[in-house]
């Protein structure tokens, strides 16, 4: 069951991956300098799915390996990047932020709305996360999110609590999976796939190559 659409690059993320929003600035640095570049298609990812149970609930207790080791080398990971792409962010926050209601609004407004709309909403999350600190698992800050894009309030609020947009999201985690999508972010375009927050170059020889 295919959503994507066949030319455009298909970009798999969650709002708490802080390297999916460093993938996203080297994208969209690699699509400002491209002569022809692709059409970019949003897939939602859940990055946390494997530590949630069939209520919805994230148990951070679920061993996962990632250690205080395993944190410090992401932040370090990170800090590299921010600079290497000029990046301003905020750190450390996104461990407390469950993102599955921002991404159920935003699937609503996606199917709700036009493409810019359903950008100019996923833009924002995005930022009221990683620029403002803000906890996007909140759904009084969902509704503010939305408000400042002109979207109504009571809309988001009532799109978190909607039990077939929740059934629709899950089931497009599990496509991703079946898709081969191990982790996050993971561009793909005609194929071709790269996981990671890869330079601009690198799209390039994705897209180009493909």
């Amino acid at each position: 069951m295919s959503r994507m659409t066949n030319d455009a690059l298909a970009v798999y993320s969650d709002y708490v991956c802080p390297f999916c929003y460093l993938g996203k600035a080297a994208m969209e640095q690699y699509r400002e300098q491209a002569d022809d570049p692709p059409e970019v298609e949003w897939q939602f990812y859940d990055l946390r799915g494997y530590k949630r149970d069939d209520s919805g609930e994230i148990h951070d207790e679920v061993d996962d390996g990632k250690d205080d080791d395993y944190f410090a080398q992401v932040e370090e990971n990170v800090e590299r990047l921010k600079d290497r792409y000029d990046v301003e962010m905020t750190l450390d926050y996104s461990l407390d932020v469950d993102s599955w209601d921002a991404q159920q609004a935003a699937l609503y407004v996606r199917q709700s709305y036009d493409e810019e709309t359903f950008l100019e909403f996923h833009e924002a999350i995005f930022e009221a996360l990683w620029q403002d600190g803000r906890d996007i698992g909140d759904a009084d800050v969902l509704v503010e999110i939305a408000e400042g894009v002109g979207l109504d309030g009571a809309e988001i609020r009532d799109a978190t609590e909607d039990e077939t947009l929740e059934a629709e999201l899950r089931e497009r985690f599990e496509e991703a999976q079946k898709r081969g999508v191990s982790g996050i972010p993971t561009f793909a375009y005609e194929g071709h796939a790269a996981r990671g927050a890869i330079p601009p170059e690198q799209f390039e020889r994705l897209v180009e190559g493909a």
